[in-house]
């Protein structure tokens, strides 16, 4: 989690990559529409594995302290 960090003037105070301005919410969004750790790392100069995973971490858990109530079907 060391990887992961949020600071007022980066993006809002959204979390990012340590040292980038490329943040967790980009990279998951990257990874859910296909594209893979690989592809990403080589398309950003810097990136490694390690913080792709930091970035799915950080994911989960934040996901962790959600409550999700089931909608009902009419």
């Amino acid at each position: 989690m060391a990887r992961i960090e949020a600071r007022p003037g980066v993006l809002d105070g959204k979390p990012v990559i340590r040292g980038t301005r490329l943040s967790v919410e980009y990279v998951v969004n990257l990874l859910a529409h296909g594209e893979t750790p690989g592809a990403i790392v080589q398309e950003y100069e810097g990136l490694t594995d390690d913080d792709i995973r930091a970035c799915l971490l950080f994911a989960k858990r934040a996901m962790e302290d959600l409550s999700f109530v089931p909608l009902m079907a009419n």
